[in-house]
């Protein structure tokens, strides 16, 4: 959690495992689940102000992001470009800069090669700096204030904002002028945004269908494999299940039941001194036939189950 008395520091985090690079962003509850194909690459480039994290965050590769940001603050997201992303289940438009209160769960999914600028602020610090202007953002309900509509002018000034201080080196780097600056930029925000409280009339039901076939797959109970058996769990129509998941997550629920059951292999397959097997970690996760699970896992991480085991045991 920053505070006040946080020494200023900057630090670049790189990962080739998508779950790891989840945890090197300071003071954040994170689990990542990788999507797209191939050998994963993501790299951190953050600063810590007095009461205020900065940072930038590359990943190569298309993931599912549960998130949660260090309590009694707010997260900004910044999009580097307008290639889509969602959050919460709701697509982040052209324009649009993405909120959230510390302390909260959100989940975000993001396409391949996607970059973001994040800043994270107290909300103490915010109210004094800001004044009345960050009541109504610190007080709306989380799910109102998702996406924010920003003017392209102010977008822009707080990114160039951003890539400067993180771009300075050593000497350069002033805490409080920086941070100064940076809360000028908020107060230009707070100011300007607009709340996007779009919801089409179906998108509770949606989110509960894709909610219920997580929480099942969570629950330690019976792995289903077939599109009829998540139908019975969600006790929706074949069409309707199809539905959600496009519209919530961008994939079908078929590929968000083989990459989840991947990742949850994977994970296994990376604790620190565990003593599972290839062939135990699979069957755990409902994988039989271990040539197919062998392929599928080599052609979603670049490297065999094998290799994996091999690398984080030594």
């Amino acid at each position: 959690m920053r505070t006040a008395e946080s020494a200023p520091r900057k630090c670049m985090w790189e990962a080739w495992d998508a779950n790891e690079h989840a945890h090197n962003l300071t003071d954040w509850s994170q689990e990542y689940d990788q999507f797209g194909q191939g050998g994963f690459y993501g790299r951190i480039d953050e600063v810590h102000l007095p009461a205020m994290q900065v940072f930038k965050e590359y990943t190569s590769h298309a993931l599912g992001q549960q998130c949660n940001v260090w309590p009694d603050s707010l997260w900004l997201g910044i999009p580097v470009d307008e290639r889509g992303c969602r959050i919460n289940g709701h697509e982040v438009g052209e324009r649009e800069i993405m909120c959230q209160p510390g302390g909260r769960d959100f989940e975000l999914v993001t396409p391949d090669g996607f970059g973001i600028y994040g800043l994270v602020v107290g909300r103490d610090w915010l109210v004094r700096a800001a004044g009345e202007a960050a009541r109504p953002l610190l007080e709306a309900d989380p799910e109102r204030l998702m996406r924010l509509k920003l003017p392209h002018r102010t977008r822009r000034a707080t990114t160039f904002l951003i890539e400067r201080l993180l771009g300075l080196q050593g000497e350069g780097l002033a805490p409080q002028v920086h941070q100064d600056i940076l809360g000028l930029a908020l107060q230009e925000i707070l100011h300007e945004e607009t709340p996007n409280t779009e919801r089409p009339p179906s998108y509770r039901h949606r989110r509960q269908v894709v909610d219920g076939i997580r929480d099942h797959l969570e629950s330690g109970a019976a792995l289903p494999v077939s599109l009829d058996e998540l139908c019975e769990i969600a006790h929706v129509s074949q069409r309707t299940l199809r539905y959600s998941f496009s519209s919530i997550l961008g994939i079908s629920p078929i590929q968000f039941l083989r990459l989840t059951r991947l990742n949850r292999v994977r994970r296994r397959l990376c604790e620190p001194g565990t003593e599972t097997t290839v062939s135990q970690a699979a069957a755990d996760w409902g994988f039989y036939h271990l040539g197919q699970f062998a392929r599928d896992y080599r052609r979603l991480f670049g490297e065999s189950p094998s290799a994996t085991l091999v690398r984080h045991r030594h």
